[in-house]
């Protein structure tokens, strides 16, 4: 089948660098990147880290409102699409590339396979959560991550074309757990961040939701990560361009015990979450690679897609929104200050962690005849 794969996004490059070696077995794909990551520290290194082959189209369709956004997204796919003349388009996730491809093909009378089909966090207010909606019902194949996905699609009245695959970034996540497991990863990270790293004596963060860009949300969550930190245990930051913008327009810092650094290649990113003594994020791809590298996690949400990752983590992941006192009472239990680091070692120690096997299952279904048009 002839294919053309839209990403656009730093999560969207790792599920599509799980997914290309097996789409490529059986398919010719053609790659467009919207540039909705448009800086290259977001999203620039992770095509030679990951192996992802360089996008055949590039929109640079980054910045600006989403209906801004979107609506440069839309102008530059139509064309690609008519003159690359695919039997399906496949997007991944919830973004504003993920919406612009979906709604390009659809109108083009090009089925559409979206991956990480069926996930709800019921909160309409958030602008990825509508793109799940939209996407779910203008797709062809709903390729789900997870049983309780597959649940909600059944729940709105879509049942054919859907199918149970896993998740893709635990593929990739498999695959590098390996090559960050021994501790000693950490004095070359540590070198490079000018920072003093071992295991179980750093906590990471990283938020980037629209919602937690409002001064009121980043003042809370700053406060919170100022409450976790400390000079023995500082919490790394890594820190999304867009929030950092909206920090300085709002004037809001964190104190010194927070350490900001731009965001991290895919293995970094990896290796400090595995090692440290627990994680804090608004991120779902974040929260769910802390949940199968067994590192304690605190959502900085009210409410999560995710609930499969929370409700099987026997309580070492919990949602506590931006509540400084359920933060704090969260992190005093699952990670508390002081304790020894040989947690974060013992458990990198024992990283069984397996793929999925969404890549796959994916391409052979892509095989088979379009199962709804």
């Amino acid at each position: 089948m002839r294919l053309v794969t839209v990403v656009g996004t730093r999560p969207q490059l790792i599920k599509a660098a799980a997914l290309q070696p097996a789409l490529r077995a059986r398919h010719a794909e053609v790659l467009v990147d919207t540039g909705q990551h448009w800086d290259e520290a977001l999203a620039g290194s992770f095509f030679g880290e990951l192996g992802l082959a360089r996008p055949d189209h590039s929109l640079g369709a980054g910045g600006g409102t989403h209906a801004e956004q979107t609506a440069a997204m839309l102008r530059g796919l139509e064309p690609i699409l008519a003159a690359e003349r695919p039997e399906a388009v496949v997007v991944f996730g919830d973004t504003n590339s993920t919406l612009s491809g979906a709604l390009t093909a659809a109108k083009l009378g090009i089925p559409v396979a979206h991956v990480e089909a069926g996930l709800r966090s019921f909160d309409r207010r958030m602008p990825e959560e509508l793109n799940r909606v939209v996407v779910d019902h203008l797709s062809t194949w709903s390729f789900a991550p997870t049983p309780a996905a597959v649940a909600n699609l059944r729940a709105e009245g879509i049942t054919a074309g859907v199918a149970l695959v896993g998740d893709l970034m635990q593929d990739m996540a498999a695959r590098v757990g390996d090559e960050v497991r021994d501790p000693a990863v950490l004095d070359d990270i540590g070198r490079r961040l000018g920072l003093r790293l071992g295991p179980g004596e750093y906590l990471v963060a990283t938020m980037h939701r629209q919602e937690n860009r409002e001064p009121a949300a980043m003042r809370a969550w700053a406060a919170i990560l100022d409450d976790a930190a400390s000079p023995s245990r500082p919490v790394i930051l890594a820190l999304h361009p867009g929030t950092a913008a909206a920090m300085a327009a709002a004037g809001i810092a964190t104190g010194a015990d927070v350490r900001i650094v731009e965001p991290q290649g895919y293995r970094t990113s990896i290796a400090l979450q595995l090692h440290a003594a627990a994680v804090l994020t608004d991120s779902g791809g974040v929260q769910r690679e802390a949940a199968w590298l067994g590192t304690a996690c605190l959502v900085l949400r009210s409410t999560t897609e995710w609930t499969e990752a929370v409700e099987s983590s026997a309580g070492r992941m919990v949602v506590v929104g931006l509540d400084r006192a359920a933060a704090r009472a969260a992190l005093e239990r699952l990670a508390p200050p002081g304790s020894p680091g040989s947690r974060p070692d013992r458990a990198a120690r024992n990283l069984a962690l397996r793929p999925a096997g969404a890549a796959e299952a994916i391409s052979a279904a892509l095989a088979e005849v379009s199962p709804r048009t």
